[in-house]
């Protein structure tokens, strides 16, 4: 194990990552700002004291809509990546423990559906089902179980030989039992790295979906719906999009670094 000292991406994560937990959570206690209330007389108004990043359209704040936008985004993709990983991990986990035809089968499954760009089947999905959170949140996690499952199918398949599962399944222990008493466990490691990318890798496809007019709807703030709204007015008013690119930015690296650092921690390779 790699100590912190010596592995400044986890140190550099977690410092990003705290900041912005923080700030989704204070922030909107902080800066008591209606992000919805609309203010004609500072329509696009320049950054100032009294509103620091600016105000949109409209003369909503733009500072309390990336405040609030830090909660939508942060919780989403909390949302997608535990689900993906319960999906993939008791999908995964059975097909490796079945083995024979129904493995060949589930991983077959999960070819086709990688064989698709995950962001193009995100967007194919958020289309059908249309816009709104429960939509997004159905259509990021059908994109994102896959990986879960690749990975603990194949830890599964590794620590399956050891003696402490021979010598479970030599007592009658049911496969369930064994997956999440025995086996789940031993594979925490690399399930941390990947759910750890997967965070930065969803706050980014949220925001393309939102961008897209696919996921969170006005007036809803979204980092995706920001830069859409701010596109038009990019010569007049650039705070509209600067400040939730740089959100989206920032919380991604944030997210990649503190899976790097782990990963070097845990000696997983990704």
């Amino acid at each position: 194990m790699t100590a912190p000292s010596r592995n400044p991406s986890l140190l550099i994560g977690v410092a990003i990552v705290i900041a912005l937990i923080g700030t989704a959570i204070l922030g909107p206690i902080l800066f008591r700002v209606d992000p919805l209330a609309i203010d004609l007389a500072n329509t696009l108004a320049s950054p100032s004291l009294a509103h620091p990043f600016g105000c949109d359209a409209l003369g909503r704040d733009v500072l309390a809509r990336v405040l609030w936008g830090a909660r939508l985004s942060l919780s989403i993709s909390a949302a997608v990546v535990a689900l993906s990983l319960i999906v993939g991990s008791l999908i995964g986990g059975a097909a490796a423990l079945s083995g024979g035809r129904i493995d060949n089968l589930v991983m077959r499954g999960v070819d086709i559906v990688l064989a698709f760009p995950g962001i193009l089947l995100a967007i194919a999905l958020a289309a059908i089902l249309g816009p709104g959170l429960l939509d997004l949140v159905i259509a990021l996690t059908a994109m994102g179980w896959t990986g879960y499952a690749r990975i603990v199918r194949g830890e599964v398949l590794t620590l399956r030989e050891r003696e402490y599962v021979l010598a479970a399944e030599a007592l009658g222990a049911r496969q369930s039992r064994i997956l999440f008493r025995h086996l789940l466990p031993g594979i925490a490691g690399p399930l941390a790295v990947q759910a750890t990318f997967g965070i930065g890798g969803i706050i980014g496809a949220e925001a393309a979906l939102s961008f897209l007019g696919l996921g969170a709807m006005p007036p809803t703030p979204s980092w995706g719906n920001m830069l859409d709204a701010g596109r038009a007015f990019l010569l007049v008013a650039p705070h509209l999009t600067t400040a939730p690119g740089i959100a989206i930015g920032a919380s991604i690296l944030g997210f990649n670094l503190l899976g790097d650092g782990i990963a070097q921690a845990v000696g997983h390779r990704t």
